[in-house]
């Protein structure tokens, strides 16, 4: 698939939640093997731009694309099913069931029939949960049960990965280990979107970096360009 091609898009999105408008006519674009950074203080509108492409949410306005379809009304299933796979804040694992069967209950083929992600080669790249197998999700550690979320995610064979404030209230040794295993996922060729409050390994770990401000799209560049201005970043961030 070509970079080019365009898998999610929102153009001109507005969503209101009652009164609050929440978001201002954001646009954002990710394409086959391309990595977007999300970056922006909380309450700024990242989780509900997430939460609207996904189909959790109904935008009032704007349009939003799933691999060139109207997305607007589709169900969370359908999206996920279209080969966008959501890792929540949060985590979201099923604490009753095993780590065996977290993976397998979500494990299908991807568009096209794919199976590039298979239980043995999810193992190979948590080996963790390969010693925890049958463990509970409720037994593991923070950082185990995000490997287990990630890893749930590329058990359904995504062409999109999207991930939401994956590192938070981890122990700076595990977020390290996710962000290798992002690295890792991002070199098999998976389009991401990253929410993360450390912008700079963000910044290092993407192609393009996006930032909202009350629901609005106030920075949008290259990664690298947003890099060399520091002081903007921390500005429009409160760093």
């Amino acid at each position: 698939m070509s970079i080019d091609a365009k898998l999610v898009g929102a153009r001109d999105v507005h969503v209101h939640y009652g009164e609050a408008h929440v978001l201002r006519g954001v646009s954002l674009t990710i394409r086959a093997g391309e990595a977007i950074g999300l970056l922006g203080r909380n309450g700024m509108g990242k989780s509900t731009l997430i939460r609207t492409l996904m189909g959790h949410l109904r935008a009032s306005r704007g349009r939003i694309e799933i691999r060139g379809q109207d997305g607007a009304r589709m169900r969370p299933d359908r999206v996920a099913r279209s080969g966008i796979a959501y890792v929540p804040e949060g985590r979201a694992i099923f604490g009753n069931l095993s780590v065996r069967e977290n993976l397998m209950v979500a494990a299908r083929p991807g568009t096209g029939g794919r199976d590039d992600w298979p239980l043995p080669r999810i193992l190979d790249t948590f080996p963790r949960l390969g010693e925890r197998l049958d463990h509970g999700g409720q037994q593991l550690s923070g950082g185990e049960q995000q490997m287990l979320a990630i890893g749930r995610a590329l058990s359904t064979n995504p062409d999109v990965l999207i991930l939401d404030e994956a590192t938070e209230g981890l122990a700076p040794r595990i977020v390290q280990e996710i962000w290798r295993i992002i690295g890792t996922i991002r070199a098999t060729g998976i389009a991401s979107l990253i929410v993360d409050r450390n912008f700079r390994t963000v910044l290092a770990n993407t192609d393009r970096v996006v930032v909202l401000e009350k629901g609005l799209v106030v920075l949008e560049d290259r990664s690298a360009a947003l890099a060399a201005q520091p002081v903007e970043l921390a500005r429009r961030l409160g760093v």
